[in-house]
């Protein structure tokens, strides 16, 4: 959510952030004419109020007609002020609707454009060139099969299509992937975390969830409870009508949890393996700090996915999210994108957003300082994806005869081993 006197004193600022994600300036201007039917009918209920409260106390002194004529007219006001009184729940509610809609103020450095325009900032490692070491690589799903680490067969059997199972050396590869990046976070200053999958409505709609993502989300109505795509919802939410101290800022937390996304338009895309799936794992990062801050963690946030990726030896490019493209409540977003050799191409497998104060105002995160409150920015960050991750190691790892080499940051979280051997 905006800053209302940001919508009344600079309401030009908001039209250039809505252009600049490609979206409309009519919001803006309905939410201009909404503010001020709000404001004018807070002002009819106070003025009826403040008549309803001077009368309350002249009729207890008056006598005769007079008594009769106040006592005529608090009975019209009662009626009055419950009119004015639904008219401003209205005029809030309109507004409200309107404010949640908005997305956060797109950053001016995140290019123009949309999904296509992103732009590249750096490359690092180099794709292996498979042709000239003699052999043509397999994809995941035909090294997962090799190993005995994937079924797609038996899990669309268990729970449909985009479902799967990691067996044996899959399942471990996963734990040891968990284990890895809970200690590269905690190395880094981040406090643990395993929360709940399952939030109320105030966590989704607060974290913007339930706005553009919308039709991604699972939702459960006899329990009104959602299934979160990411465990920033509940790390948002986990400090939610709360007021920090200054000197506990920033606040950092990793957490791991299941993941649930319909993938909602993605028909045809990406249908073979593990890619593109309605439920997966992952390690994600979250951190409470200040406005002035979160350039610059931010940066620190990318700091580290680069650093786990380059642990894990996969080769990544890193790009800067175009503006038409972010998430509504992301002011820009870095993605790390890793080579897949089958596809021959850089695909996303982690990113960082900055989302300002959009979070921590519907969600009422505070700071204390100098005097007064202040709402914090909060931040996220991918470190770990379970299935794309698996995905870029075995096929970024693989070997002619269908091994894999297994990255020395993982090794001691599976048993010594350095090769991953098929199993058929």
């Amino acid at each position: 959510m905006i800053d209302i006197r940001l919508l009344r004193e600079d309401p030009d600022r908001i039209r250039a952030a809505q252009k600049h994600r490609g979206e409309s300036v009519a919001v803006v201007d309905a939410l201009l004419s909404a503010d001020d039917r709000w404001r004018s009918t807070i002002a009819a209920y106070e003025h009826l109020r403040a008549e309803q409260k001077s009368l309350g106390k002249q009729i207890p002194r008056a006598q005769g007609e007079q008594k009769q004529t106040l006592l005529a007219r608090t009975k019209e006001l009662s009626a009055q002020v419950k009119t004015a009184e639904a008219a401003q729940n209205e005029a809030d509610r309109e507004f409200r609707e309107l404010a949640m809609a908005l997305p956060n103020l797109a950053s001016p450095e995140a290019p123009v454009g949309g999904e296509d325009d992103f732009v590249v900032l750096e490359e690092i490692g180099t794709p292996r060139d498979f042709a000239a070491e003699g052999f043509a690589p397999r994809d995941h799903l035909e090294l997962g099969t090799l190993l005995g680490a994937i079924d797609v067969e038996r899990g669309a059997k268990v729970s449909g299509a985009r479902f799967y199972v990691l067996t044996g050396i899959g399942a471990q590869l996963e734990l040891a992937l968990v284990a890895a990046s809970i200690a590269k976070a905690t190395e880094w200053g981040f406090v643990p975390m395993l929360p709940p999958a399952l939030v109320k409505p105030s966590a989704m709609e607060g974290t913007g969830f339930l706005g553009q993502a919308a039709d991604d989300v699972y939702h459960l109505p006899k329990d009104d409870l959602y299934l979160v795509g990411t465990s920033e919802v509940a790390l948002a939410a986990y400090h939610g009508d709360e007021i920090f101290d200054a000197e506990t800022l920033p606040l950092r937390y990793a957490a791991f949890s299941p993941c649930f996304r319909r993938e909602a338009g993605s028909y045809g895309k990406d249908t073979r393996g593990i890619f593109r799936v309605h439920w997966f794992d992952k390690v994600e990062m979250f951190t409470y700090t200040t406005v002035e801050e979160s350039d610059a963690e931010h940066q620190r946030l990318l700091a580290y996915e680069k650093e786990w990726m380059t642990a894990l030896g996969l080769p990544f490019r890193v790009v800067d999210v175009a503006a038409g493209d972010l998430g509504s409540s992301a002011v820009r977003k870095f993605d790390c994108e890793a080579w897949i050799p089958a596809q021959g191409k850089y695909r996303e497998l982690t990113s960082t957003s900055n989302c300002t104060q959009f979070q921590s105002r519907r969600l009422d995160t505070r700071v204390r300082r100098a005097g007064r409150t202040e709402h914090v920015a909060t931040l996220n960050g991918t470190l770990m994806a379970s299935t794309r991750t698996i995905i870029a190691l075995l096929e970024n790892h693989q070997q002619p005869d269908g091994s894999v080499l297994v990255p020395e940051m993982l090794q001691p979280h599976l048993g010594g081993r350095t090769v991953l051997e098929p199993i058929t």
